[in-house]
């Protein structure tokens, strides 16, 4: 999908020059994926603590047998 946008031109220089990046586009398709991955991990964050685990052994084995 073309775009034309105006994008900082030391940000893109930084990116590229911190990632080894030949090209504008791989920096950015790159940075992009970055953020994703960052905003994920900060999703699970909070769920952190949120969920019940039980250490049993007992239903460990019962969920095998279903």
């Amino acid at each position: 999908m073309p775009s034309n946008l105006a994008i900082d031109d030391d940000l893109i220089a930084q990116v590229q020059q911190l990632g080894g990046y030949k090209t504008k586009k791989a920096a950015v398709n790159e940075a992009l994926a970055e953020f994703i991955r960052h905003r994920k991990q900060l999703e699970l964050l909070d769920d952190f603590g949120t969920i019940d685990y039980h250490d049993d052994q007992a239903s460990k084995k019962e969920a095998r047998r279903k």
